[in-house]
């Protein structure tokens, strides 16, 4: 698993680990019994205190998305996927809802809002093609 973390966004790097790993179950990257990396291979991929990872992973045990196994480690519970789907749409919702706030403190009218995002979609899909493509495309023979 792939984690990215970012100590200049605001939220602490416990809260992104947890954040990541509900995006993950609930995008398919983690299914339900899948096992996830251990405490110390996360802390070392991200270089961080294990402490840290360890409070992320608590965390996901109490709000019911990952489970101890016994002798193996922590996987991902059997209902995972349709609360991690609700907690996804709910963090995406209140980060959503900060930056129309700022948008209306700072007097943007609906309209350049509607153009604001429409290019910033554009622009994030228009990314993802040129990705897209560049993986597909086969390797010249230098």
């Amino acid at each position: 698993m792939f984690f990215h973390i970012d100590p200049t966004n605001g939220l602490a790097i416990y809260e992104q680990v947890a954040r990541q790993v509900v995006f993950a179950v609930a995008g398919g990257a983690l299914a339900p019994g899948e096992i996830v990396p251990s405490v110390r291979e996360v802390a070392r991929e991200i270089a961080v205190n294990p402490n840290t990872v360890a409070r992320a992973y608590r965390e996901l045990q109490a709000r019911g998305v990952l489970e101890p196994v016994r002798g193996t480690g922590l996987a991902v519970t059997q209902g995972a996927v349709a609360k991690c789907r609700e907690d996804r749409l709910c963090m995406i919702r209140a980060r959503l809802q900060q930056v129309l706030v700022e948008a209306k403190q700072s007097r943007l009218d609906h309209q350049q809002l509607q153009a604001l995002v429409q290019a910033e979609m554009a622009a994030i899909n228009s990314e993802e093609g040129r990705v897209g493509q560049a993986q597909r495309s086969p390797t010249s023979g230098d």
